[in-house]
């Protein structure tokens, strides 16, 4: 009997999925496990497992397509076997804006797509729309690159291999012309980037968010990051970066003021036992923030490890709901990887406080013998929410931080 392939719900604020692009076409065989497609909910892009086994009846939705979780999205089933009609009535269907048919919802180019130097050969490129929306925001031109998916298709793993051997600036995919910067015309928004304005809005409107901000001496911590780095980086292949230490330090700081590890809840605030830390990173299509769990009672080495798993799931669109749901405060560093001296920012709701973390500075200092001196400074804002922490708790908070990342030795006890 033909079973019915749902769009599953792939995480706790998902109500609908987009079909990004089919692995598995119409009449190939599927195996228990296999990925079939790839789905962009509203945190990430997710793989569409299933756990039947036969042959691929029927994919009811186009590459594009807004599906409702529990909507039909395909039909796996003996070979020959008919397939209800009325069983696949997905009545709730969103197409992309401007479709006409399902080649046209494949092959029409992405609005916000810039202007590549026009290629020799005079054809369309194929490619599924995540393709053609990573190659726009990394600046790839899609023309040069061989695909790999059916028929000949650029999927999201060309374009990624094409990022990563490009090393930017000209190259033989192309460069870009000096002008128009972009296309003009409308972005249709994907689900990640809905979510985002949604929950970022609530956030400013709901949570009264106050700030304080202290510059603490990265020295030490400076000091100590290049010789562990060159101790252990070769003879056992760890790097620490500043941010390992910034999150140890946060993580080891809830321990001496516990009350910023907590949210509001109405008429209650509830208050975390453990610190599910949640840490910013950017991807194609907006930010995520991957979770290191009881991060309080972790070494520096495990937070380091773990953070690299994440972004890297987190960068090639692998990670589950349980790796970036449940985080209890955030870390937003937008210093070394971006050069941001100072900045603030938005509550993730239902946390109380985000840190974020600036880039480390060289500037003039007076050290404690009233002498001006060079010192390498950094800048850290805590938003918190004032239903729940107080003005003395915050800087309480950033006092405690401080202590570690000025003393960062006792991030190795």
């Amino acid at each position: 009997m033909a079973e019915i392939i749902e769009m599953p719900k792939l995480s706790d604020t998902m109500t609908e999925g987009t079909l990004g692009e089919w692995l598995k076409n119409e009449g190939d065989t599927i195996e228990s496990g296999d990925i079939i497609a790839r789905v962009e909910t509203d945190k990430a892009t997710m793989d569409l497992e299933v756990f039947e086994t036969g042959i691929l009846l029927k994919c009811a939705v186009q590459e594009g397509d807004t599906v409702p979780t529990g909507a039909a999205v395909a039909v796996i089933g003996e070979e020959g076997e008919e397939v209800d009609a009325a069983a696949l009535k997905t009545s709730t269907v969103t197409a992309p804006a401007a479709a006409e048919s399902p080649e046209e919802v494949e092959e029409q180019p992405a609005v916000e797509e810039l202007a590549p130097v026009p290629t020799t050969t005079g054809g369309r490129v194929k490619a599924s729309p995540l393709a053609k929306k990573i190659a726009a925001d990394q600046g790839i031109v899609l023309s040069g690159i061989t695909g790999s998916g059916p028929g000949g298709r650029i999927v999201k793993k060309d374009v990624l291999a094409a990022g990563a051997g490009a090393g930017g600036g000209s190259s033989s995919w192309g460069v870009y012309p000096a002008a128009p910067v972009a296309a003009e015309g409308a972005v249709k928004l994907s689900n990640m980037r809905k979510t985002i304005a949604k929950r970022l809005v609530q956030s400013k409107q709901e949570n009264p968010h106050f700030y304080v901000e202290v510059e603490v001496d990265a020295a030490p911590m400076v000091e100590l990051r290049g010789s562990l780095n060159a101790e252990f980086g070769e003879s056992h292949g760890i790097k620490f970066s500043f941010n390992d230490f910034v999150m140890k330090a946060a993580a080891n700081a809830v321990r001496d003021v516990p009350a910023v590890n907590a949210s509001f809840q109405g008429d209650t605030i509830v208050q975390y036992g453990n610190v599910q830390l949640a840490f910013g990173v950017a991807i194609p299509d907006g930010l995520i923030t991957p979770v290191i769990p009881e991060a309080q009672n972790k070494t520096l080495r495990a937070i380091s490890q773990e953070a690299n798993q994440l972004i890297k799931k987190a960068k090639e669109g692998k990670l589950t709901p349980a790796e970036y749901t449940g985080g209890t405060l955030t870390i937003s560093n937008l210093g070394g990887p971006f050069g941001v001296d100072r900045f603030s920012a938005i509550i993730n709701p239902p946390q109380a406080a985000i840190l974020a973390v600036g880039n480390i500075v060289r500037k003039p200092v007076v050290n404690a013998h009233d002498e001006i001196e060079v010192g390498q400074r950094m800048s850290l804002t805590l938003s918190a929410d004032h239903r729940v922490i107080d003005g003395a708790v915050a800087a309480l908070y950033l006092k405690a931080i401080r202590k570690y990342i000025e003393t960062p030795a006792l991030l190795l006890l």
